[in-house]
C-alpha cells in the first residue's frame, strides 16, 4: 500500500481522495506542514509516498502517470509529487525544513507540494514530470478558476488519452495500422481482469513456441497453423507493452522477458522451419542460421551506432538533417520505416511465406529483406558518422568496448603489446574477420588454414582495447567481430557436411547471440556489462572463434558436431544463468524500449 498525505483544508464536492484511493493510495490528511511532518514519518521506509495538495484538479490519468509510475525515484505534477523509497529521504529533509519553517505553528499548507517539489530540484533530485498532452493537472487558486478546471477535464475524454497513450509513440506501418487499432483494447481487457503484462509475455512465447513446432511438423497444415499463430504471437508481442504503458506495470523481470522473449521466438521459428523443412527431404539449416546470424548483427549495428551517439556533443550532420526533412513530408517516414523491415513487417512476411509458400523460399525472401534493409540503414549511418562532427564520451566507448566481448586472449596481447595496434580499429577488425571467414571458405574440412587465419585474428583482436573507441567509424568494431565470429562457425559447420552439425552451429551461435543481446540490455539499463568473470568463462569472441577453427582441424566430422553441441550447451548454461540471476534480483534496472522497432 502506498500513501498519499493531503494538504490543505479539503474542497467541499471534490473526487481527490477517491481517485487517489482507486490508484492503490492510503489517504491521510495534513492541516499543516508539522502534521505532514509527523505522517510523513509514520509510513513505513518501503512503501513509496505521495503529498498531493487538497485543491488539485485534474484527471485520474494525470495522477497515475504522476504518481505511480515504478521507473522513476521522484515524480511531480502540478500540486503534487511522489517519492519513491530511494528518494524518501530526501523529501523527509524537505518537510522538515518547511515544518522549522512554520515554527510549529499550524500554519495554512497552501502550496506545499510545489514547494517541496523545488526543494527536491535544488537538492538535485532527479524528478520526472510526464508529458500530459491534452490532460489537465491543476491547483486553482480561487473558485472560478477550479470552475474552468472541472470544465477543462469534462471537455477531454481521459479513457481515450490513455489508450492512445499505451501504444508505443515510434513504430512500424505493419504495427501501427494492422494490430494497434485493436491490441490497445486487448490490453484493456486484460487490465481489467488483473492479467499482468509478464503474463501475456509468457503467453505470447508459448504461443510462437507452438508455432514453431508446428512448423516442424513438415505438413502443409502445419505451417498454415504456423503461420496464424506466429501472428497471434506478434498480437500478444503488442499487447504486453501497451497493457504496461496502459496500467504502469513495470519490473525489473518484465524488462529482461521483453528484452529476450522476442529473439527467443524468432529464432525457435527459424528452427522450427528449419526442422519442418527436414521432414520434407530439404535441408535449410544453413539458410536458418544465416538468418539468424544476420538478424543478430542488424541488432548489434543499431545497438553499436546508438550507443556511440546517443551522449555525443555537437552530433549534427547532412545527412541526418536530409533525414529530419524527408521526416517532414508523410509519406516517406512510412516508407522508411517498411523497408528496414522492422518486427511488425518481418514477422507478417514470414507468417504469410510460411503459410503459402516453403521454408526455403521463406528463408531466401527473409534474407534477401533483411539485407536490404542492414545494407540501407548501415549505409546511412557510415554517412552521418563521416560527416557529422561529433565528440563522443567516455562512456560511449567503455559501451563499445564492453559490446566488442574481448576475452582474456584479447586482453593479455594488448599488455603485451602494450596497444601497438591503435589506429583504424573498424578497418582492422573487419580485415582480421574477413581472413578467418575466408580461410575457413576456402579450405577444406580439417585443413589447418584456418587455425591461421584464426591465429591472425586472436592476435589483431587487442585493437578493440589499445584506445577507446572514440573513432568516426568505431561503433562498426562489435558487428564486425559478432559477423566473424557467427559466420565462421557457419562454415565450418557447412564443411563438415554431417547431418547435425548445422542444427549443433545453430545451438551455439543462438547461445552466443543471447550473451550478446543480454549485454546490450544491461548497458542501456546503465548497469554496465556482464561480470567479466563471465565474458572470460566463455572466452571472449575471439577465444571462441580459435577453440571452433582448431577443433574442426583436430576431429573428424562427427566428432566436431558433438564438439559444438557441448560446447552450445556450456555457453548456454553459463550466460542464461548468470542472465537470469541478473535480471531477477532487486538491484536490476527496468529497461522498457520504446525507441526503433527492432
Amino acid at each position: 500500500m502506498s500513501t498519499a498525505i493531503l494538504t490543505g483544508q479539503p474542497v467541499p464536492g471534490s473526487s481527490l481522495e477517491s481517485d487517489l484511493r482507486s490508484l492503490g493510495f492510503d489517504v491521510r490528511l495534513a492541516s499543516d506542514a508539522g502534521e505532514a511532518e509527523t505522517l510523513l514519518a509514520a509510513v513505513p521506509a518501503d512503501q513509496r509516498v505521495a503529498v498531493v495538495d487538497a485543491r488539485f484538479v485534474g484527471h485520474l490519468h494525470a495522477l497515475r502517470l504522476g504518481l505511480t509510475d515504478p521507473r522513476f525515484a521522484a515524480a511531480a505534477l502540478p500540486g503534487a509529487i511522489s517519492v519513491q523509497p530511494e528518494a524518501r529521504r530526501a523529501l523527509t529533509r524537505a518537510v522538515a525544513r518547511e515544518s522549522s519553517a512554520s515554527g510549529g505553528l499550524a500554519v495554512a499548507t497552501d502550496d506545499l507540494a510545489e514547494r517541496l517539489t523545488a526543494a527536491l530540484d535544488a537538492d538535485g533530485v532527479a524528478l520526472h514530470r510526464p508529458e500530459l498532452g491534452t490532460l489537465v493537472a491543476a491547483v486553482p487558486a480561487d473558485p472560478q478558476e477550479r470552475n474552468e478546471a472541472r470544465q477543462a477535464v469534462s471537455a477531454v475524454d481521459d479513457e481515450a488519452v490513455r489508450l492512445r497513450s499505451a501504444v508505443k509513440a515510434r513504430d512500424g506501418f505493419f504495427t501501427t495500422y494492422c494490430i494497434s487499432p485493436y491490441s490497445r483494447y486487448i490490453a484493456r481487457w486484460c487490465a481489467r481482469r488483473g492479467l499482468t503484462p509478464n503474463q501475456v509475455t509468457t503467453a505470447s512465447l508459448i504461443t510462437a513456441l507452438i508455432a514453431a513446432g508446428c512448423a516442424a511438423t513438415g505438413t502443409r497444415a502445419g505451417f498454415v497453423a504456423a503461420g496464424l499463430l506466429l501472428l497471434f504471437s506478434f498480437v500478444l508481442d503488442c499487447t504486453d507493452g501497451q497493457l504496461a504503458r496502459y496500467s504502469l506495470q513495470y519490473s525489473t523481470l518484465g524488462a529482461w522477458l521483453d528484452a529476450t522473449f522476442d529473439r527467443a521466438k524468432e529464432y525457435a521459428y527459424y528452427a522450427g522451419l528449419a526442422l519442418g523443412a527436414a521432414r520434407g527431404g530439404d535441408d535449410v539449416w544453413a539458410l536458418a542460421l544465416g538468418a539468424m546470424i544476420l538478424q543478430t548483427c542488424r541488432h548489434v549495428v543499431d545497438f553499436s551506432f546508438n550507443e556511440a551517439n546517443h551522449d555525443a556533443t555537437a552530433n549534427t550532420s547532412p545527412t541526418a538533417a536530409l533525414s529530419d526533412r524527408l521526416d517532414s513530408v508523410g509519406w516517406t517516414v512510412w516508407v522508411r520505416r517498411m523497408i528496414v523491415l522492422p518486427i511488425g513487417e518481418r514477422w507478417a512476411m514470414i507468417a504469410v511465406l510460411t503459410a503459402l509458400t516453403t521454408p526455403r523460399i521463406t528463408f531466401y525472401a527473409l534474407l534477401v529483406g533483411c539485407a536490404f534493409a542492414a545494407s540501407y540503414t548501415t549505409a546511412g549511418r557510415v554517412l552521418r558518422s563521416l560527416t557529422r562532427k561529433a565528440r563522443r564520451t567516455d562512456r560511449a566507448a567503455r559501451a563499445l568496448a564492453d559490446l566488442t566481448d574481448s576475452g582474456p586472449l584479447a586482453e593479455v596481447l594488448n599488455r603485451l603489446s602494450r596497444g601497438a595496434v591503435r589506429r583504424g580499429p573498424a578497418a582492422v577488425a573487419f580485415a582480421a574477420g574477413a581472413l578467418v571467414v575466408l580461410g575457413a571458405a576456402l579450405a577444406p574440412y580439417g585443413s589447418w588454414w584456418p587455425v591461421l587465419g584464426a591465429v591472425i585474428y586472436v592476435v589483431l583482436s587487442p585493437v578493440a582495447l589499445a584506445r577507446p573507441l572514440k573513432g568516426a567509424l568505431d561503433w562498426l568494431v562489435p558487428p564486425f567481430y559478432r559477423a566473424a565470429e557467427y559466420l565462421t562457425v557457419l562454415v565450418l559447420a557447412a564443411k563438415a557436411d554431417v547431418n547435425g552439425a548445422l542444427p549443433a552451429a545453430f545451438g551455439l551461435v543462438a547461445a552466443v547471440a543471447y550473451h550478446h543481446y543480454d549485454t546490450v540490455y544491461r548497458i542501456r539499463g546503465n548497469a554496465g556489462a556482464p561480470p567479466h568473470w563471465l565474458v572470460r568463462a566463455i572466452g571472449g569472441h575471439e577465444g571462441r572463434t580459435l577453440l571452433v577453427t582448431v577443433l574442426a582441424a583436430l576431429l573428424a566430422a562427427t566428432q566436431f558436431k558433438i564438439a559444438l553441441t557441448a560446447l552450445a550447451v556450456a555457453v548456454a548454461l553459463l550466460v542464461l544463468v548468470e542472465s537470469i540471476r541478473f535480471w531477477v534480483s532487486s538491484g536490476a534496472p527496468a529497461v522498457h524500449d520504446e525507441g526503433e522497432p527492432a
